[in-house]
């Protein structure tokens, strides 16, 4: 099982509490996570990735392993301790402004 981490605004939207655990049919990716989570709460879709090009949103980030994963592919595997859910994939929003 996968386990991720969404921001609280995310979390009110999905209504659910805590981390949410998924089960990843093939290869885990960030892609495979976030089709995952988007079947299982349709209310995300569009969220943390546009609809039509499946490209992250500016102010999301993906870590895992004190890593910012944001800027990987989609289909690069995610690292083994989150695959063996001993870490969570955090799915954060970033801020901006000055």
């Amino acid at each position: 099982m996968i386990r991720v981490l969404l921001p609280q605004h995310l979390r009110t939207l999905a209504h659910v509490n805590g981390e949410v655990l998924l089960d990843i049919a093939g290869p885990a990716t960030v892609g495979s996570v976030l089709d995952t989570l988007e079947a299982h709460y349709p209310m995300l879709r569009g969220t943390i990735r546009d609809h039509a090009t499946k490209r992250r949103r500016p102010f999301i980030r993906f870590f895992a392993c004190e890593q910012d994963l944001s800027h990987e592919l989609p289909e690069a595997p995610l690292p083994e301790a989150v695959v063996k859910g001993v870490e969570p994939l955090l799915i954060v929003g970033a801020m901006a402004g000055g």
